[in-house]
């Protein structure tokens, strides 16, 4: 557990969710401009050789975690079933022709649009041929996620001994989603089929079905203190907590060589907010699993002059065998975060 760690600059609240992964400063404001995610960088520094190079999740739709290196949001995939039919449902052999006709229709395409915009380079400003720069390293991107989607389309999906999950249609219902979407993680962790992933619960400003929650999750956030509003929190939290103990849990019982998968896994859990009840983006409550560090501690920062959470997402780089220093205004390693 950690405390005394935000993101410099990062405030304004609920807007502070794009920046949560990203640390890019002044979200909400009207000239901010977010960057890559940390899932999106180690993907991109790693390129890993799974079926699906990373996956976007939540519980409502309403955002999410992940950014492209130009800070595009990734949209969330929000339907288990969805999910589930995309990591382990095997189509026809005439929906696979028609998917791999798709792939490569989508990339000639792409190819056309080479030509036009190495032309348009010559004559551009020095301004303008940084803008077609990004866009040229955009269209290549897509390429190679196109290629690699036409290779694996071609192959069988694993079997997993699980049925397929039915959606959830209250939409209220925010830890139900959560419980199965963190179970279809577990799922696509041990078969290897993605290893990275982001999950958002956001809420949504539903009132949970839980015995003893009365009012919204929003409304709950914004308890100013009073008792019984804390006491419903507490109630929607727990259950967050239990759903994300029952996945820490799968992770540490299952084996991958001669380690848990939970061991070769790291599973961070926080929010991008200290304090939501005044909106105040310091002082986070971040959880850190896994990934063979050593546990069982409470690391406390300053409370006033709080390190950047951004050097934990150092730790992890390294821990992932990257070879940094420097994550957005993250400079060095997290002091106090040793392995077994």
């Amino acid at each position: 557990m950690f405390s005394g760690l935000s993101h410099p600059d990062v405030t304004l609240g609920h807007a502070s969710d794009v920046s949560f992964l990203t640390a890019a400063p002044h979200p909400g404001g009207d000239t901010f401009r977010n960057t890559i995610s940390l899932d999106q960088q180690m993907v991109e520094l790693l390129k890993p050789s799974t079926r699906i190079a990373s996956l976007t999740l939540g519980t409502s739709g309403n955002g999410t975690l992940s950014f492209s290196r130009t800070g595009v949001p990734i949209p969330a995939e929000t339907r288990p079933s969805a999910l589930f039919a995309s990591l382990f449902v095997n189509g026809s052999k005439s929906e696979k022709t028609a998917q791999i006709r798709r792939l490569k229709e989508g990339q000639s395409v792409l190819d056309a649009l080479v030509a036009p915009t190495k032309r348009l380079y010559k004559h551009a400003s020095t301004h303008d041929r940084n803008k077609i720069l990004q866009y040229y390293t955009a269209i290549r991107e897509v390429e190679n996620d196109l290629l690699r989607s036409q290779q694996w389309a071609e192959q069988p999906k694993p079997k997993v001994n699980a049925a397929p999950p039915l959606d959830i249609t209250d939409r209220n219902d925010s830890p139900g989603k959560l419980k199965l979407l963190l179970g279809l993680v577990y799922l696509a962790l041990q078969s290897d089929s993605t290893r990275f992933v982001t999950l958002l619960d956001d809420g949504n400003g539903a009132i949970p079905p839980l015995p003893g929650v009365t009012m919204e999750y929003h409304t709950l956030c914004h308890h100013g203190q009073e008792p019984e509003k804390i006491a419903q929190l507490s109630i929607v939290q727990a259950k967050q907590m239990e759903h994300v103990g029952e996945f820490l849990r799968k992770l540490q019982q299952s084996t991958e060589g001669d380690q848990t998968i939970l061991a070769r896994t790291m599973v961070m859990f926080g929010s991008a907010m200290g304090n939501a009840s005044n909106h105040t983006c310091t002082n986070l409550p971040i959880m850190l699993a896994g990934g063979g560090f050593r546990h069982g501690q409470h690391i406390a920062f300053d409370a006033t002059h709080n390190l950047p959470l951004a050097r934990l997402y150092v730790s992890m780089m390294q821990r992932l065998e990257i070879d940094t220093d420097i994550f957005a205004s993250g400079r060095g390693a997290l002091p106090g975060l040793a392995l077994t």
